[in-house]
């Protein structure tokens, strides 16, 4: 009897291990704290040498050429962040955006919650649109936003062992909900400084309020520039 009660206790042990175990591995490890203090993780430039305007892109092509269009006129430039699912379909949007000189850098591919993923996930959902959009331009992409801001510590391990860093952003003009163009638009200039990384998306909305922004910018004695110069590269 007492070797059959001691069979049961062990047995219930390892059930709850293994369950345990499971059930990180299915969640990702997402208990795992993030620290700010990360080598490669930016929420501006310290000592920017300008303003970056970055566009997160999985869709609105029509507003991504626009866009370009109106950062020519201003001659400002910009980083583009851009989905792997959206450059497979825009190719020829994707180069046009590198041809006009501005960064091409990975917003991951299919647009999934980082935070909840493990370091092998995480890296399977970044590699493909690294190499997607290195095959598209012949560059060399260093830059990955993590799609509605969400990573945890194995979003930055995955980065950092694909030499990419993590952007993040100082202010979100929330673009994506907000239709309200002079909202947008304050929120995009107000006390606006250098070494600032501003969030955006192609909506009209957004080409609407650009033109004012980039005349914002300009007339304040700031320069509009890729996130890769303001951090000094």
């Amino acid at each position: 009897m007492k070797s059959k009660l001691i069979a049961v206790v062990t047995n219930t042990v390892l059930i709850a291990v293994v369950t345990a175990v499971s059930l990180v591995g299915f969640f990702g490890g997402k208990a795992s704290a993030v620290s700010n203090k990360s080598s490669n993780l930016f929420y501006g430039a310290e000592n920017g040498a300008g303003v970056s305007l970055m566009f997160n892109v999985y869709e609105h092509t029509d507003n991504v050429l626009a866009i370009l269009d109106i950062l020519d006129e201003y001659e400002a430039k910009s980083t583009f962040f851009i989905g792997g699912s959206w450059a497979d379909d825009n190719v020829d949007c994707v180069r046009e955006i590198y041809k006009r000189g501005h960064e091409i850098a990975s917003h991951g591919y299919f647009h999934k919650d980082h935070s909840m993923m493990s370091l092998e996930a995480n890296a399977e959902e970044i590699r493909p649109s690294v190499k997607l959009l290195n095959m598209i331009c012949g560059t060399e992409v260093k830059l990955f936003a993590p799609p509605s801001g969400a990573f945890c510590e194995a979003t930055l391990n995955a980065c950092e062992s694909m030499d990419l860093r993590v952007i993040m952003w100082s202010r979100d003009t929330i673009d994506w909900r907000d239709k309200d163009v002079g909202m947008i638009y304050n929120r995009a200039t107000k006390n606006l400084k250098k070494g600032e990384f501003v969030l955006m998306h192609p909506t009209d909305c957004t080409v609407t309020a650009l033109p004012e922004i980039l005349s914002y910018i300009r007339n304040d004695g700031l320069t509009a520039v890729t996130v890769s110069c303001n951090l000094g590269e």
